[in-house]
């Protein structure tokens, strides 16, 4: 590693973004001991108590040392605006998620093969995964044992849970310990990235076990504001740290891991992307590639609260200050309770209509029930009650991102376009009919007082379910597609994740994706990292 006396620093690989993608990336690449490897975080380290227990990441994404806050234009019917929370320290939003572990369907990533990206097909995905789990139900052929990534199947659940599982195998759901073990209608309770009461982050995963490589350095506090260029090559990036900006180069390549907000930021900003959203924003077009920022695809989560007739769940526990300061002192001295659990403890995957070829919507359920969805002061109720989650697994409204301006700090113009597509609307109609039914079955009905959230304000009329998704639900954080993949050479992406029009730069996050892979993005984009190391190595 050459650290200059100027600050600059000169190596083989730039990692721009310790998240998901990017430790694990930064993992694979330097276990080349002749290539160096700079793997760069905007945030702080992740050394934050909070970080480390689960529940505790309630109070790290509202917190903007942690967390970015995208605001995104404000939408109907209620025009609203709503921020959107994205990882902003070592692990990126592995560090501040609910840490629900979710490989994706197979036949999602078969379908990437069928548009002309065989690399990442489900055969090599799941390759993928057994390589780098460390799977506590123990190997199977979609499943790895003594990998670095360690996935545990949640334990001591409050024992509503089961009600609600018992409820979904009695609409015909199957009851499973892993619900990545099939692709059928399914329920169970959640895999999640926590080990022995604790958070496994990517880079708790990735990046501390190896932090001794000479070839690796890690640099936090440092963000990326432009790509530097020697006429069509990118040789590095130019960052601010504490107010002074440095720049560093980068022989081989720059690898973008910012996610699908940051990375067609940085890009735009660096005079990549679509010429008419440069030239408005003031900066110069170096590549006019329409599709950065667009092809935008999020979940947005159908929300409901019920209140309990009976003192069971977390409300008990959590819902008073003198009630967490006792929770967490349990966690302390025992890594055990409410604490120490995911953001949601039963996951589902479910059909909306009796046709659907394969699940196509997702549930997630949880023991405790809030008074207001604000992302900044969460609260529980005091009374009993429990909430479900859902959203259409694969959306098709195509929402985009743009700058606004050439300076870095500058809001971005999000637009969503939730349920643009006429399927998006017919699937979350299916399915907000589906919870329903799910909680008016026994033996979960048993324990329903009624409904909070949306209430019996909303009938079963189509547009007032999709307006109450959008007024009092919120983005499920897993937006893909803004910078993707593909063979057609309008794609920002070959299928070698390098950008067109430039040499020496790929990108490596949840941008890269052309359709959701169907759910939470935290694993996928692991192995993803992890298979394009080895892919930049040469590795096959």
């Amino acid at each position: 590693m050459a650290l200059r006396n100027d600050g600059f620093v000169d190596v083989d690989y730039i990692v721009v973004g310790a998240g998901s993608a990017g430790c694990p990336l930064a993992n694979q690449l330097s276990r080349d001991a002749n290539s160096s490897v700079l793997l760069i975080e905007a945030g702080p380290g992740d050394n934050n108590a909070l970080i480390k227990m689960p529940k505790g990441f309630g109070k790290l994404q509202g917190n903007p040392k942690y967390a970015w806050h995208f605001p995104q234009k404000p939408f109907p019917p209620m025009h609203q605006q709503e921020t959107w929370a994205r990882g902003k320290v070592l692990g990126g939003s592995s560090a501040i998620n609910g840490m629900i572990y979710n490989r994706g369907n197979q036949a999602d990533f078969d379908h990437l093969a069928e548009l002309g990206l065989p690399a990442w097909s489900w055969d090599n995905v799941v390759a993928a995964y057994r390589e780098i789990e460390d799977n506590e139900l123990g190997a199977t052929p979609t499943r790895g044992s003594g990998g670095p990534l360690h996935v545990s199947h949640l334990r001591g659940a409050d024992p509503i849970c089961a009600e609600i599982i018992a409820a979904g195998g009695s609409l015909g759901w199957k009851p499973v310990d892993d619900y990545n073990e099939t692709d059928d209608e399914r329920i169970g309770y959640a895999m999640c990235t926590i080990k022995n009461g604790q958070r496994v982050s990517a880079a708790r995963a990735f990046i501390h076990p190896i932090q001794d490589r000479p070839n690796l350095t890690v640099e936090t506090g440092s963000v990326a504001v432009r790509l530097l260029r020697d006429g069509d090559r990118i040789t590095g990036v130019r960052v601010r740290r504490g107010g002074v900006e440095v720049e560093h180069r980068a022989r081989r390549e720059v690898i973008l891991s910012l996610g699908s907000v940051a990375t067609p930021k940085l890009l735009q900003l660096s005079g990549i992307g679509p010429a008419d959203v440069l030239r408005a924003a003031g900066v110069d077009v170096v590549v006019d590639s329409p599709g950065i920022g667009a092809n935008m695809r999020e979940h947005r989560c159908l929300a409901f609260h019920y209140r309990l007739n009976e003192n069971v769940g977390y409300n008990k526990l959590l819902s008073t200050m003198p009630r967490q300061a006792l929770s967490t002192l349990r966690y302390y001295f025992t890594h055990k309770g409410p604490m120490a659990t995911p953001a949601y403890d039963v996951v589902g995957f479910v059909k909306t209509r009796p046709d659907a070829e394969r699940p196509d919507a997702q549930l997630l359920t949880s023991p405790w029930s809030l008074t207001t969805a604000n992302l900044k002061q969460p609260r529980l109720e005091r009374e009993p009650g429990l909430q479900c989650i859902g959203y259409v697994l694969r959306p098709e409204s195509e929402g985009r991102i743009a700058i606004t301006s050439a300076d870095p700090d500058a809001e971005l113009e999000i637009v969503p376009n939730y349920f643009g597509a006429d399927y998006d609307r017919e699937v979350a109609i299916g399915l907000f009919r589906t919870i329903r039914r799910l909680f008016a079955t026994e033996p979960i009905a048993s324990f329903i007082s009624h409904e909070t959230q949306p209430g019996s304000t909303v009938g079963d009329d189509g547009e007032e379910m999709i307006n109450a998704a959008l007024t009092s639900g919120y983005c499920g954080y897993h937006s893909v597609g803004t910078v993707a993949m593909g063979r057609a050479q309008d794609a920002p992406l070959d299928p070698e994740l390098r950008v067109r029009g430039v040499d020496g730069l790929r990108v490596v996050d949840t941008s890269v994706v052309p359709t959701m892979v169907a759910g939470n993005c935290n694993a996928p984009m692991m192995a993803f990292g992890w298979m394009a190391g080895k892919l930049i190595r040469g590795e096959t």
